[in-house]
């Protein structure tokens, strides 16, 4: 699985970079995309440990899917407060997806080690890890890396019609650290999250896998695309299948980090 960064080089800006082993290529431009592609010579190598992860691309729009897994309809189903909660199992078995911008030119997003946030005006709110699909030049996936949907499960509980309100707002996605190119798209990809407080205890732990996704990850995408013009360099979040206890809220200093084997760690704290 090749591999690619982002980091901001003394005296060059910001470049991407080919990690190989414990060492990384810095390029001679900042465009993963081209990376990708092949393009692009090595200006200089560093060490990987110690580099300040930039965002691993920056995307021109971030766009999310819903409902993809068993876990989140029932979430859905359990914090919805009126008779419109059928919406959600009607989306899960539906042909369509759920689709919605997430964010448009990174205003609401962080990279690795970034601040996420919450809205001052839900009192319940929840990360969700989910695999994001790097969309190229035709739309479809080119990369993959880690997505965090801060999202507020009061708001969207209220009323499904709320749904902008509890998935759109500062510091409320994280995309990072990496952006890896799968050998094999068909294989699951694991996702692992953690929560902890200021102090390091333990609130949260759970795992899931792509496996248990109803949709595909190329059907997710051309869904995304049909008779809309998604930019190169996008990002589909891909939905999420962990979900913490009802009991428990995202506040200020707790840690959040999330990790795809493959892909490695998104660690953000809460501002």
């Amino acid at each position: 699985m090749s591999r690619f960064l982002r980091t901001d080089v003394p005296g060059l800006g910001p470049r991407v970079g080919r990690i190989a082993g414990d060492h990384v290529e810095l390029l001679d431009h900042d465009d993963p995309l081209r990376a990708i592609r092949g393009d692009g010579s090595v200006v200089q190598t560093r060490p990987l440990a110690g580099l300040a992860l930039l965002a691993p691309i920056e995307a021109p729009e971030i766009w999310c899917a819903g409902v993809t897994y068993e876990r989140s309809r029932d979430a859905r189903l359990e914090e919805a407060k009126t008779d419109a909660r059928d919406v959600y199992a009607l989306v899960y078995d539906a042909e369509r997806p759920e689709l919605f911008l997430k964010d448009a030119r990174m205003r609401r997003t962080v990279g690795p080690g970034g601040k996420i946030r919450v809205r001052s005006d839900s009192s319940w709110l929840v990360p969700e890890p989910e695999l994001g699909l790097v969309l190229g030049d035709d739309g479809s996936p080119v990369a993959v890396t880690i997505g965090n949907d801060v999202s507020s499960r009061d708001i969207e509980g209220e009323n499904p019609l709320y749904i902008p309100q509890a998935k759109v707002f500062a510091g409320a996605c994280a995309i990072g650290p990496v952006l890896a190119v799968p050998d094999d798209w068909a294989a699951p990809f694991e996702i692992r999250l953690r929560i902890t407080d200021a102090d390091g205890e333990l609130l949260f732990a759970g795992e899931t896998s792509t496996a248990r996704m109803k949709r595909g990850l190329h059907e997710l995408a051309g869904w995304a695309m049909r008779d809309n013009p998604i930019p190169p360099g996008s990002v589909l979040l891909t939905g999420t299948g962990l979900v913490p206890e009802d009991d428990y809220t995202l506040a200020s200093g707790h840690v959040v980090r999330i990790e795809i084997p493959g892909i490695g760690v998104l660690e953000n704290t809460v501002a």
